[in-house]
């Protein structure tokens, strides 16, 4: 394997090395912000509870993701017992979560919230790029997903990551893309080979 591995944040000249897991846990935002991209662990878990304690009412669809502690914590637990999960943390802090599920499906079902302090950076873009990444490579044939029909944001960047309508109801999208397609491909390649933009020091 490719020996220039990344030592520093700026990770665009990175060649991975077979210890890597499926995509870059590393994430700048256009502004420079350094996130990080995890599995969950127990030590993240009160972050993610946060997070969602917090949320605001008009992020909310049906009851998801939950507001009172004791659901949230139920969720979580569901979620982690059932699927893979993935937080993104910013200078430590919980602000954003994504999964699918059950991780053993074919085809499994993805989420992905971010703290509205954090929409507009491309987070939500780049956790569902993770998920697709770990999907891909635990041998999923693809992932599934809902989408309501007038979130026309989240609507334009899962097309731009290869998801295609299936079906649909009066309130949602249910779409999915394989696991085959040239963009989840392309999301599991290392930084050198996604032509990342450094940041200027003026950033």
């Amino acid at each position: 394997m490719a020996s220039n591995a990344c030592s520093s944040w700026w990770h665009g000249d990175c060649e991975g090395t077979e210890h890597c897991p499926p995509r870059c846990p590393r994430f700048l935002d256009a502004e420079g912000r350094p996130y990080l991209v995890q599995p969950t662990a127990d030590d993240s878990l009160d972050g993610v509870v946060d997070m969602y304690r917090d949320y605001p009412a008009e992020h909310r669809s049906m009851g998801i993701p939950p507001a009172q502690e004791p659901v949230i914590r139920d969720w979580l637990d569901t979620l982690l017992e059932r699927g893979r999960n993935f937080v993104a943390t910013l200078d430590g802090t919980v602000v954003g979560h994504a999964g699918y599920a059950p991780a053993d499906a074919d085809v499994p079902e993805m989420l992905v919230y971010v703290d509205p302090d954090h929409h507009g950076h491309g987070l939500g873009t780049e956790l569902t790029k993770h998920v697709l990444a770990h999907a891909a490579s635990s041998g999923c044939d693809g992932v599934a997903l809902d989408v309501a029909r007038d979130n026309a944001t989240a609507i334009h960047v899962y097309r731009e990551l290869g998801f295609e309508p299936t079906d649909e109801t009066p309130m949602e999208y249910e779409m999915e893309v394989s696991t085959d397609a040239s963009i989840v491909l392309h999301v599991q390649r290392p930084p050198a080979e996604r032509d990342l933009e450094k940041p200027t020091d003026d950033d």
